[in-house]
């Protein structure tokens, strides 16, 4: 599928109606019809699931792909899942969302000067895209910066994958990235030369595993968040005393 779309609530649109890898229309759909037992009473989105937060973003977050059972069932980025939890909390924490919960997709919730989006659009089987699929779905992640262009000064990308695929997209883009390419890892910051100029962190992903294994605490998110926040102009939190 080929689209130019010249607004965020077009791109959204056309994000939600893509079929073109067939595994994951195939996996989402299946996970949409069978739920899981918690959620029997819930009817699942079952479709691409598109970035969330307003067109002028001064920050955005990449992350992975949508869970099967998270944003699959919600249609909100890390929504209605342990990962979406977390994220949330942190950025709530900052100053950067409205609440600390993100349930379904008429919560209220509202981020601010952020937008929450992901190389890959479809929940995949064992939340593990292919390198194919992630690079059918680029053309949407690269649309997206595009229009967020005007406006966003900072990225936090979350994991390995989503670093991975964002900086080919940030190349295509018209940011010069330098090479060897800037290497992953949590809590790295580049600053990518442009007009405007782009400040890059890494951060580990907010998966269960991390989490619960304290490879990510919150406040090592909070720091990532509040310095990417800073960066890009936004009025963040500062830490608590202690």
């Amino acid at each position: 599928m080929t689209v130019s779309p010249g607004t965020i609530d077009e791109l959204d649109a056309a994000v939600s109606e893509c079929r073109a890898c067939p595994r994951l229309v195939a996996w989402r759909e299946h996970v949409a019809a069978t739920k899981r037992a918690a959620f029997a009473d819930q009817t699942y989105w079952g479709r691409p699931v598109p970035g969330f937060g307003p067109a002028d973003a001064a920050l955005v977050i990449v992350g992975l792909a949508p869970a099967a059972h998270g944003g699959n069932r919600t249609g909100r980025m890390f929504t209605g899942d342990r990962s979406g939890d977390f994220l949330y909390q942190a950025l709530h924490d900052v100053g950067l969302a409205s609440q600390p919960t993100a349930v379904h997709r008429d919560d209220g919730l509202e981020l601010y000067g952020t937008r929450v989006t992901a190389p890959v659009h479809c929940a995949p089987p064992d939340n593990r895209p292919t390198p194919g699929e992630r690079d059918t779905c680029r053309h949407w992640l690269a649309a997206e910066l595009a229009l967020l262009r005007p406006t966003v000064r900072a990225v936090v990308v979350l994991g390995a994958f989503g670093w991975q695929a964002l900086l080919p997209v940030l190349a295509e883009a018209g940011w010069p990235v330098p090479r060897p390419r800037p290497k992953f890892g949590h809590g790295v910051r580049y600053v990518l030369p442009g007009e405007p100029a782009l400040h890059l962190f890494g951060s580990y992903h907010v998966s269960q595993r991390n989490t619960q294994t304290g490879l990510l605490s919150m406040e090592m998110l909070r720091s990532v968040l509040r310095a990417a926040g800073a960066a890009a102009g936004l009025p963040v939190s500062a830490p608590s005393g202690r």
